[in-house]
Formats: structure tokens, sequence, C-alpha cells
């Protein structure tokens, strides 16, 4: 019963017959647990970096390559694309919201592309690509590298010009559209988030 209410209940029919009554506390909700940091993803030689704000939190990663896949035609051409999805947890707390990344690598001229020694040498820049409300941000490019966004019916999006080695570019397309990120020659496909 409600706090302040116990003398109502003790003569109220129905209620009064009960030998024992007490005063609770009663319609309190429990309070909602805070939620984990969104994470960040980072690319740096050869690694991938997932970290959270939230102090003890556990990044949880999936990884995707559009390079597996099954073909039947004479011709594979091969991407090397990798989607990227992490979020964090931390016992006591919500889940975090998911980051998204695509990571891939594009040529670098002069290509060195052959055999030598029996290894295949490509010379190329590893490009992480995120995308976070209707922003695209690029990292990992070479300063002066144009970077255009494109909407799948061949609008452009947005454009600009790569400096430190990243460019962000801020388009309209909405969540769930696809995108397709033209760095230098390259074109890369996105889903926006």
């Amino acid at each position: 019963m409600p706090v302040g209410a116990i003398e109502k209940y003790k003569t109220t029919g129905g209620w009064k017959e009960f030998l024992f009554i007490e005063e609770g506390t009663g319609g309190t909700t429990p309070p909602t647990p805070q939620k984990c940091e969104k994470p960040t993803i980072s690319y740096q030689n050869g690694k991938l970096t997932f970290s959270c704000e939230t102090d003890g939190a556990v990044c949880h990663s999936t990884i995707t390559n559009t390079d597996i896949k099954s073909y039947s035609d004479d011709e594979v051409e091969l991407n090397v694309t990798y989607n990227i999805s992490v979020y964090a947890t931390k016992l006591g707390y919500e889940n975090s919201e998911t980051a998204t990344a695509t990571l891939c690598w594009i040529d670098v001229e002069p290509k060195t592309e052959g055999i030598e020694n029996g290894v295949a040498q490509v010379r190329a820049n590893a490009v992480m690509i995120q995308v976070n409300d209707g922003v695209v941000s690029v990292s990992g490019v070479d300063d002066g590298t144009n970077i255009a966004v494109y909407a799948v019916d061949g609008r452009m999006a947005g454009a600009t010009t790569s400096s430190s080695n990243q460019a962000t570019v801020i388009t309209s397309l909405r969540k769930g559209e696809m995108a397709i990120v033209k760095i230098g020659d390259n074109s890369v496909k996105v889903i926006m988030q």
C-alpha cells in the first residue's frame, strides 16, 4: 500500500479483516542501467583496434569479407573489402550502439602487381571508411586524393579532397541507403548508418 495510507486501509471493508497490514515503499521503479559508450574502430600497421570509453567494457566484433563468395563465372574480381561491426558490453550496463566501418585496400601507383619469389606483390594503402548520421569519414588515403560520395542513382551526395591522410564528406543520404564512395579511381559500396 502507498506510504501514509495505513490508517485508511485499517478501516476499509475487506482490508480491515487482515491481521497484519504494513506500509511499503511500493511503486518504485528500479533505475535504468547506464548504456555503454559506442566503441571506436581504428586500423594501423595491420591491426584493427576497438576501444570503448566505458571503463571495463568488452568489445564484440563481427568482420565479414566481401570476397568470400561462390562464383560461377570465368573471372572473379577481388575487392579485399572487410565490413566491420562492433559493440561494447559490461555487466550491469546496456549494450552500446553498434559502430561500423569498411576496411579496404586501394591500389597505389606505381603498381608492382605480379609474382615475385612465389608471392603476389600489389602495392596498396589500407583505407578505413566509417559512416555515421550521413557523414562519411575516410582515413588512410594519400593527401590530395579526391573523395566523392554518390547515391546508387548516380547523384553526387558530396565531395572533398583528403588532407592529413583523411577526409570527411557530409551528405544528405539516410540510414539504410546504399552509397558508393569513390576514392581516386577506386569505388567502394557502403551502407549508410
